[in-house]
């Protein structure tokens, strides 16, 4: 079987020169790109049942841009001026830049990990005395609340947006060679709705265990899994595939 077209479950790269643009260009590819799920934000009449008090916080967490959006704009409706004293636990690099858009840089205790909560173990018990704040969805990895008790610091979780299943209706009579996954939401996503989807030949691509674990949940067959230790990237576990059909 000739592949020839494939859905990511996820928005379009903003990079022109993203790996699947090079992906679609060696292979010929229509590539499309759709979020199976996308974000929705609490209101702040929402999020004050929560009794959360943000004065009471001496730092925040911030595990995905989502966070970082999400913890200022409730900030601002609920008229809350963040202390220029705030520090700023990001997971990542990526985190860390994109707090510019609220925070200037150089003037903030900010503190970075390489992509994991759990690079920041020496900073979080140097500070174990201060109150942290968890902005997060209504999905939170188990991992992250285990790692916090663990550490034995003294934090909270505020749900600040709930993640929503897209309406895919447009796309009840198109059909690709493989879909891509990137989470189990976006799995849960395809059968909401599409609760008569049949896998026939359609290539199934996932990423992560838990996107594989909610596969076979769903008595999909996993074509393609990403990362390994050879292929770490979903782009090239796609063309380590396309290649093998050629073999």
């Amino acid at each position: 079987m000739k592949i020839k077209t494939i859905l990511i479950s996820q928005p379009e790269p903003s990079n022109e020169n993203s790996p699947y643009s090079k992906l679609k260009e060696k292979h010929k590819l229509t590539i499309d790109f759709r979020p199976f799920i996308h974000v929705e934000g609490l209101s702040s009449k929402q999020v004050r049942t929560q009794k959360i008090d943000f004065s009471n916080f001496d730092s925040i967490i911030l595990n995905s841009r989502n966070s970082v959006d999400h913890f200022f704009r409730i900030a601002k409706e609920m008229r809350y001026k963040v202390p220029d004293s705030t520090k700023y636990f990001c997971q990542s690099e990526a985190v860390a830049f994109y707090l510019q858009k609220y925070v200037v840089y150089r003037k903030r205790k900010i503190y970075v990990g390489k992509n994991h909560l759990s690079d920041l173990d020496l900073i979080f018990k140097k500070f174990n005395n201060e109150r942290f704040l968890l902005p997060s969805s209504d999905i939170l990895k188990n991992e992250i609340p285990a790692y916090l008790d663990k550490l034995g610091i003294n934090w909270k979780r505020v749900q600040l947006y709930k993640t929503v299943i897209s309406d895919l209706s447009d796309l009840r009579d198109v059909y690709y060679d493989i879909l891509v996954f990137f989470s189990p939401s976006g799995i849960d996503s395809l059968f909401k709705n599409f609760p008569d989807f049949k896998q026939n030949n359609t290539k199934i691509a996932v990423y992560g265990n838990t996107t594989e674990e909610a596969a076979k949940n769903a008595n999909l067959r996993i074509d393609i899994k990403a990362p390994t230790k050879d292929y770490p990237s979903m782009s090239m576990a796609i063309e380590k595939y396309i290649n093998s059909l050629k073999e």
